[in-house]
């Protein structure tokens, strides 16, 4: 193992250009982390997102972009990391595909997509970072969801990947022990999709929310950094942040 450029922490953060992603990335950063900002088709906001931070601390930032659907280049994104930092302390698989699926419509190609994103290119980047990880006693995140452990209509394949990066939190959790945490943060309600418009859904599904409003993309960051930073026993956990809504019936 090289020794580390940075006397900074380092994390990989991906999906990381914009919404969550981006927020996780400005909280990681303020916290003293250099970052190493993964994305796929959004330049224009990672390019910004890493000129606003360089402003802060120059030197502090990576830009990796990547399609993660492609197997090869997800040990690449972790040797290109180290190459630069030398070091990892923390990888956040955040990037995340989301789409309907409705049953007697679900095709492999959408099967394949979903579980890309959400599953595999966690998992093999999780595994690729390891020895980096195990070297710095460092932890992963996974960015899980509420529909991980409670379906969502006409979303079956989404439903399903999520449920396997939470097994998989809690199985790298076992491998990885004791040199590496691994734990998930799983949100409900935060950003609403901004493909999608509906307000009377997204009423009732608020209406179905004890705390009776979403969350801010900021409440997550911190989630992210104090499982990274603080939860020093806490291993294979996933953190709920969805305002009490998997409470309701």
């Amino acid at each position: 193992m090289s020794t580390p450029r940075s006397a900074a922490p380092v994390a990989l953060v991906t999906g990381a250009a914009r919404r969550i992603g981006a927020a996780i990335v400005r909280r990681l950063h303020g916290a003293g982390y250099d970052i190493a900002l993964h994305y796929r088709g959004s330049s224009d906001e990672a390019n910004a997102l890493a000129a606003e931070l360089e402003r802060a601390r120059a030197g502090s930032t990576l830009l990796l972009q990547a399609d993660l659907a492609e197997f090869d280049r997800l040990p690449e994104l972790i040797a290109q990391c180290v190459g630069h930092f030398g070091r990892l302390d923390a990888l956040v698989n955040n990037a995340s595909t989301f789409t309907p699926t409705p049953i007697g419509t679900a095709t492999p190609a959408q099967w394949d997509a979903l579980f890309a994103s959400n599953a595999r290119a966690p998992f093999f980047l999780a595994q690729a970072a390891a020895p980096h990880l195990r070297a710095s006693r460092g932890a992963i995140v996974n960015l899980a969801d509420l529909y991980a452990e409670r379906p969502l209509r006409e979303h079956t394949l989404y439903c399903m990947a999520k449920a396997a990066l939470l097994m998989m939190t809690r199985s790298l959790a076992l491998e990885l022990g004791p040199d590496v945490r691994v734990n998930a943060v799983s949100p409900g309600a935060i950003l609403w999709p901004e493909d999608r418009s509906d307000t009377a859904a997204q009423q009732a599904m608020l209406a179905r929310t004890p705390l009776a409003r979403t969350g801010t993309p900021e409440e997550v960051a911190e989630a992210v950094r104090w499982l990274l930073q603080d939860a020093h026993y806490s291993t294979g956990q996933v953190l709920h942040l969805d305002g009490g809504r998997l409470l309701a019936v």
